[in-house]
């Protein structure tokens, strides 16, 4: 039964240099499959050059309601910002 399939997410390449952009989900029942389904319903018209499918199961993210405690020690580190550095006289570009 499709019900019982497992969920993968699917990330999808547009051309060659870019990120791979999260198209959206969909259930199949193995890694080959769920590939190939989102070959076709999310690169119908060959807008594609790559697909990742990731089971949901695998992904672990953070949830946007702890946003700022998850943050937050990133911002007690100024030197992570290139405005924390000065530039040498005679660099153009870094």
């Amino acid at each position: 039964m499709m019900s019982d399939w497992p969920l993968w997410e699917v990330f999808v390449r547009s051309r060659r240099g870019l990120s791979h952009v999260h198209a959206g989900s969909l259930h199949a029942p193995d890694a080959a499959m769920a590939l190939r389904n989102a070959r076709d319903l999310y690169t119908r018209r060959q807008e594609g050059v790559s697909v990742w499918v990731v089971p949901s199961a695998e992904i672990t993210a953070s949830s946007p309601d702890e946003r700022d405690p998850f943050f937050e020690p990133a911002a007690d580190k100024p030197y992570r910002h290139p405005t924390f550095y000065e530039l040498p006289d005679g660099v153009k570009n870094l």
